[in-house]
């Protein structure tokens, strides 16, 4: 009897119940509630302004509790600097190499996260990350941008060079031609004319005065390209 009564009066043992998580469950993805895109790879040029560009989309409306982090690695450095920080207002940074020359371009209310660079050189080459976060949406990816950037080389100026070449002295190449074509065919219509004894009306007579004047305005255009091929020669 007094087992039986031990065994009933025995206090019970408590267990804590296991609660189930989504994450314990096979199959089952996390999903982030902020996403973040920036461009992975920006290039730019010495002396010139680069935008690096940051943008994110939270399934919390934005607050003043918003807050954004851009941070800079040099290359081949696990050493990581703060050079941006808002939250309601923009805070570049005020020491270090991006010193007084961080700038916010971006808007929350966009989702534009994106900062500028100004004077940059050739020192600023590395990884730059952008981080959001918009409680209750904290979580999140952080992209990565690999700036390069260089100087602006010979060819680039050639190139430009080419260009306006192209725009300007290809139309008048075509016209000048075009013209000599016209002077070239209405000369060989009055040589068969004249050849061929045909007597000439009024009109055609008021052709063959403008005829003259355009063979006069030609060797006018072929004398002043002598006289400034002559010069050219001098100079040299």
């Amino acid at each position: 009897v007094s087992s039986v009564v031990s065994n009933c009066v025995r206090p019970h043992r408590w267990q804590p119940t296991r609660l189930h998580r989504p994450w314990d469950s096979p199959g089952v993805y996390v999903v982030f509630s902020l996403e973040i895109k920036a461009d992975a790879h920006v290039r730019g040029y010495v002396g010139e302004n680069i935008k690096l560009r940051c943008t994110f989309k939270s399934s919390s409306s934005v607050t003043d509790k918003l807050t954004i982090d851009w941070t800079y690695r040099p290359p081949s450095s696990s050493r990581t600097e703060s050079i941006f920080h808002y939250q309601s207002f923009q805070y570049p940074t005020t020491a270090g190499t991006f010193r007084d020359r961080i700038s916010w371009v971006g808007d929350v209310y966009k989702g534009d996260a994106s900062i500028s660079i100004s004077n940059p050189t050739m020192k600023d080459n590395g990884t730059f990350s952008c981080a959001v976060k918009n409680p209750p949406d904290v979580h999140h990816n952080i992209p990565v941008t690999e700036l390069t950037v260089t100087e602006r080389g010979f060819g680039t100026m050639l190139s430009s060079v080419a260009l306006l070449s192209i725009l300007v002295f290809i139309p008048s190449t075509v016209v000048v031609i075009l013209l000599l074509v016209r002077m070239g065919r209405k000369s060989a219509g009055l040589k068969k004319r004249s050849k061929s004894g045909y007597k000439k009306s009024s009109i055609e007579v008021s052709d063959d005065t403008d005829q003259e004047g355009d063979d006069c305005m030609a060797k006018l255009c072929v004398r002043c390209a002598e006289c400034v091929d002559s010069d050219y020669e001098e100079t040299y």
